[in-house]
């Protein structure tokens, strides 16, 4: 178990890091306004094809266009937001490739907040807003019977949604220890996973719904609280509890991304030049 000193020092170090990238985008405003719009309007494509489908149909696997939109956003915003944090995870093969990562053992802070704030890009704001604002327009448009419950789940989903992906997001680093070059595999499980949770589990085979639910627990973020939320049943056989359980699975995902993490950095010998 990290000690607490540990995670202190951590987030510190993480913190002068991404701010230290801020105050650099920041000095380029005018490019700063243009990138985080352009990474909104790439987002936005997403819905939009989704919109498109829905001008020919009037339901989605048996979900109306708000329900749809209701399902995107719970996926998009936990994703945009560990996508800002922690994204450039995925860079970590390329710096064991070319031995870069030596220089981030010698220096006196956490690794791996080094890496996660390495090149912390502001811009990404742009994929948090646009899920955010799909998000909100559904609660405007989807029926949903609110109660204590409903209402309670909804600002849990979105945290261990958060934790889940940065789970994802960690352990696949981990993975480009041993691969090296793996940062599309990484990327088949996190922007991958997003865009599969924005459509409804009904649309998809029940092994793939099992897959996202047992094995690499994604459906957690949205697919099985959303159930609830909705009122509809869920594709597969499980509890009603399991619609609140998002949180010891986040915290589950999480512990074993640490020790994948751990088992990595332990495993890494440099490039022997």
């Amino acid at each position: 178990m990290t000690p607490p000193g540990r995670v202190v020092e951590a987030v510190r170090a993480y913190r002068l890091i991404a701010a230290m990238w801020v105050r650099s985008t920041m000095a380029y405003r005018a490019s700063f306004a243009m990138t985080t719009f352009g990474n909104f309007a790439a987002t936005f494509f997403d819905f939009v094809a989704i919109m498109l489908m829905f001008s020919r149909v009037d339901a989605l696997g048996g979900y109306t266009l708000p329900e749809v939109a209701f399902l995107y956003g719970l996926s998009a915003v936990p994703f945009g937001v560990a996508d800002l944090a922690i994204g450039s995870m995925e860079r970590l093969g390329r710096r064991v490739r070319d031995g870069t990562l030596d220089t981030l053992l010698v220096r006196p802070a956490p690794v791996l907040a080094q890496v996660a704030a390495d090149r912390f890009a502001l811009r990404r704001l742009g994929r948090v807003t646009q899920g955010t604002l799909v998000l909100g327009w559904s609660l405007t448009r989807v029926d949903i019977d609110w109660t204590a419950a409903r209402l309670l789940l909804m600002p849990v989903m979105l945290l261990s949604g958060c934790a889940i992906f940065c789970a994802v997001f960690v352990a696949g680093a981990a993975f480009q220890f041993v691969a090296h070059d793996a940062s599309e595999v990484q990327n088949s499980f996190t922007y991958g996973g997003t865009t599969l949770l924005q459509y409804p589990p009904t649309v998809f085979a029940k092994e793939l719904v099992r897959g996202v639910t047992f094995v690499l627990p994604l459906a957690f973020v949205n697919w099985l609280p959303a159930s609830y939320v909705l009122g509809r049943p869920y594709p597969l056989d499980v509890p009603e509890w399991a619609a609140f359980a998002s949180p010891l699975v986040a915290a589950g995902c999480c512990a074993l991304a640490g020790l994948a993490w751990r088992a990595g950095l332990r495993s890494y010998r440099s490039t022997g030049s």
